[in-house]
């Protein structure tokens, strides 16, 4: 479907990328943990880079919502899959294909924590007002930037499942929270193993105490 295809292509613009180079001159993705997202964005080139970033990530995940709602506002499914697809494209970026070590094609990005976001602030604006604090909590407090990606996805599935039971709200809702999830979870898969062995880096204050942990989140 045509509007799958455009949030695609809205997700898959590599705003980090492209602020870490016009900031710095330097390829986000040959630092820390390779990613395009807020977190190795803020890494590389700054917390203003950084706070750009995760704005401009943020609002791909709410244009796809609004652009199906326009475009098709009878069906809930396409304005679940349309985020969805907005978050596939921030971590497979067709604009940033490029062969790894052994020749290989692949397709990079972040971890869909920022963009997800959007999508759960399109779907249900209130949400924020639940997901934010939960997320500036984990960052800043527990100090864990995977973390507070992978809290996105279980709000929303709380929250929208409390709708659903409480105030007739669309369950179709409640399987983005749980998509999206899934696909965080699938990005994150080596800092989910670093949280297990103790080894995952730190960010916000936690990070000023312990300068000699390995590499990170989004």
């Amino acid at each position: 479907m045509a509007i799958l295809a455009v949030s695609y292509i809205l997700g898959a613009v590599p705003y980090g990328y492209l602020i870490v180079k016009l900031a710095t001159g330097k390829d986000v993705r040959r630092f820390e943990s390779g990613r395009t997202g807020t977190t190795n964005t803020m890494r590389v080139a700054g917390l203003k880079a950084g706070i750009l970033t995760v704005f401009l990530d943020v609002f791909k995940g709410i244009i796809a919502v609004w652009l199906a709602r326009q475009l098709v506002p009878s069906n809930q499914w396409v304005q679940v899959l349309a985020p969805i697809a907005a978050v596939i494209g921030h971590n497979y970026s067709i604009f940033m294909l490029e062969k790894d070590e052994d020749g290989k094609l692949h397709l990079s990005g972040g971890a869909g924590g920022a963009t997800g976001l959007g999508g759960v602030i399109g779907i249900w604006w209130p949400s924020i007002i639940y997901i934010l604090p939960v997320g500036f909590a984990l960052w800043f407090g527990v100090g864990y930037a995977s973390v507070a990606s992978l809290s996105v996805g279980i709000i929303a599935m709380l929250l929208f499942t409390y709708r659903a039971i409480y105030e007739n709200a669309p369950w179709a809702y409640v399987i983005y929270g749980l998509f999206l999830e899934i696909i965080v979870i699938w990005a994150l898969r080596p800092n989910i193993q670093r949280l297990i062995n103790g080894t995952e880096r730190l960010v916000g204050w936690r990070a000023k105490r312990n300068k000699n942990q390995s590499p990170d989140s989004e």
